[in-house]
């Protein structure tokens, strides 16, 4: 008979320590009365996606007794979930500035795969003229492809995180992409520059799905969507800010100076990455599941420290060696499969693909609409009111980052007041009504401008409209999956990240053409159709069966996944 795996081994431990927790609560004796003792560490898995958040609803949820051990922050008027353990190491106990470091430095680095590719928007035209093609080539060769890896490239991510642990596997994949970029750099021909562009892609990728797993590392339930907000807004407003300064460089240097700044960029942050990120936490024996396991009571302590012990940690050596504990890289692969199926995401991630998609749509084509000459319906526009123009998006990211910033943490406190005290995931979609018609609102204005040649008030005013819809979107889409799925965040933003490159790598290749025969507004009318109907059969629903759909789920099933 074969030996069992350690991690095997852990998992039916894992398994059977839910079943109990299912089948009969312990009896504990506080103040000579007896109280239900819920297992507070697993509690906000357990009950996934319907959290007791108000302190006095919890006395009456579990008991004097139970609610007398919750821990609650200052103000004392939530409950913290996860509830944070006695550990200094714990993450959830970290000062706020020691939490915001890591927020910001995986902010940044979202940044990067992006704001790679949107460089190619900022020289389309001085790349049609250095390998003598036309811009349609330039975008479906590279534009298309390289965003369509964005969304691969993280589900390789995850696989590689949950077998050797997320600071080793960022650090890489950062390394490897920024090689790359300085290929595409330097690239003599057309073939060299698409195929380095592409792999680039592929490989940057990896921190627009970490962020989810250190917003949640770190901070408490409450926290979470603000922080998801910051997080989103690096990644949102990427592709934009690359086109809008280089544009101008552009227009006045070799477009192989753009490439070298956006090269420049990922060795500083890949640096940064190296001296200030951690594997929260460092001791990553601790990481048999995740990189915090808030169900071990006997927690080991760290078997090495100082410089050597971080160098190991960096590099993947310390990960290596604890791989074998870790789940195999075969069931790392089957996580997102066994997620995407369910019923209360399925739905949300089309919704979004589609949402997002022709965002990026926007972001891909409009260079080409700007610059098209008058007579065949373009604006005309030089490379200088092409990057200025780029600006109006940021904004609107920007401000949709303020909004949402107060927005959801203004629904989440509403729905707990009218739900006496209780919290469900399905709330967080209720950002979804405030930011659809505005999307509707932003393409078709974007559209009728486009089409009728409109003032440039009217198209930025449009665009601006439409980057704040995603914005708001996007974040509330983010919060209510992780809400659903608190231990699956990494497959989670795998396949939110696929499904919005998904929905949105093809649409350049149809949208000018379809656009310059049938008018903008045609095109982007029908796309805000096509939204305005998975919103209306997706979300209501969502919020009407969501509930009914978690219950169904096993605990055993909960564990597995």
């Amino acid at each position: 008979m074969s030996k069992e795996s350690p991690a095997n081994s852990l998992k039916q431990e894992d398994e059977a320590r839910l079943e109990d927790a299912k089948r009969e609560r312990d009896q504990v004796e506080v103040d000579g009365v007896s109280e239900t003792l819920l297992d507070l560490r697993m509690y906000h898995e357990l009950n996934a996606g319907s959290l007791v958040v108000d302190p006095e609803e919890a006395k009456i949820e579990f008991g004097e007794a139970v609610a007398s051990r919750l821990k609650l922050p200052r103000d004392g008027t939530k409950v913290l979930w996860p509830q944070p353990t006695d550990d200094p190491e714990d993450s959830q106990n970290w000062s706020e500035r020691r939490k915001i470091i890591p927020l910001v430095i995986i902010t940044l680095a979202a940044i990067i795969p992006d704001f790679d590719s949107g460089i190619g928007i900022a020289a389309i035209f001085a790349l049609v003229e250095q390998f003598n093609t036309m811009t349609g080539v330039i975008d479906n060769l590279t534009s298309n492809w390289s965003i369509f890896l964005l969304g691969w490239g993280s589900v390789f991510a995850i696989i590689l995180m949950r077998r050797y642990g997320r600071l080793p596997v960022l650090f890489w994949s950062q390394v490897i992409a920024a090689g790359f970029l300085i290929g595409v750099t330097f690239a003599p021909n057309l073939a060299t520059f698409a195929g380095m562009r592409c792999l680039t892609a592929f490989f940057a990728t990896c921190p627009q799905v970490t962020g989810l797993f250190v917003v949640t590392d770190m901070f408490p339930f409450h926290k979470q969507a603000r922080m998801l907000n910051f997080w989103t807004m690096g990644f949102l407003v990427s592709p934009f800010l690359s086109p809008s300064a280089f544009g101008f460089l552009v227009a006045r240097a070799n477009w192989r100076w753009s490439y070298g700044i956006g090269s420049t960029y990922s060795v500083v942050i890949t640096l940064i990455i190296a001296f200030f990120g951690e594997e929260t936490l460092l001791h990553v024996m601790h990481s048999l599941y995740r990189m915090y396991d808030r169900r071990l009571t006997d927690i080991p302590r760290r078997v090495h420290s100082g410089f050597r012990y971080r160098i190991e940690t960096l590099i993947g050596i310390t990960c290596a060696r604890l791989a074998k504990y870790r789940d195999t890289l075969w069931h790392s692969f089957k996580e997102p499969l066994r997620l995407v199926w369910r019923l209360q995401l399925i739905g949300v991630l089309a919704f979004e693909a589609m949402l997002f998609g022709f965002g990026i749509g926007i972001n891909v084509t409009n260079a080409v609409f700007l610059a098209e000459p008058i007579e065949i319906g373009g604006f005309a526009w030089g490379p200088f009111a092409i990057a200025g123009g780029y600006g109006t998006p940021i904004v609107g990211v920007l401000l949709g980052e303020l909004f949402g910033r107060y927005v959801n943490d203004f629904i989440a406190n509403a729905y707990i007041r009218r739900s006496h005290g209780v919290f469900d995931a399905e709330a967080r979609l209720w950002a979804c009504y405030v930011a659809v018609p505005l999307y509707i609102c932003g393409f078709v204005l974007l559209g009728t401008s486009l089409q009728n040649h409109m003032s440039p008030g009217a198209l930025i005013m449009g665009w601006g409209i439409a980057e704040f819809a995603i914005m708001v979107n996007t974040t509330a889409v983010y919060a209510y999956a992780n809400n659903c799925f608190p231990k699956s965040q990494g497959a989670i933003s795998a396949l939110l990240n696929l499904f919005r490159t998904l929905g949105g790598f093809a649409v350049a290749y149809f949208q000018v053409p379809w656009a310059s025969k049938n008018g903008a507004l045609q095109t982007f009318g029908c796309e805000v159709a096509i939204v305005a109907g998975l919103f209306l059969l997706v979300v209501p629903l969502t919020q009407w069966k969501g509930k009914a759909m978690r219950a169904r789920r096993s605990l055993v099933g909960l564990s597995r996944m």
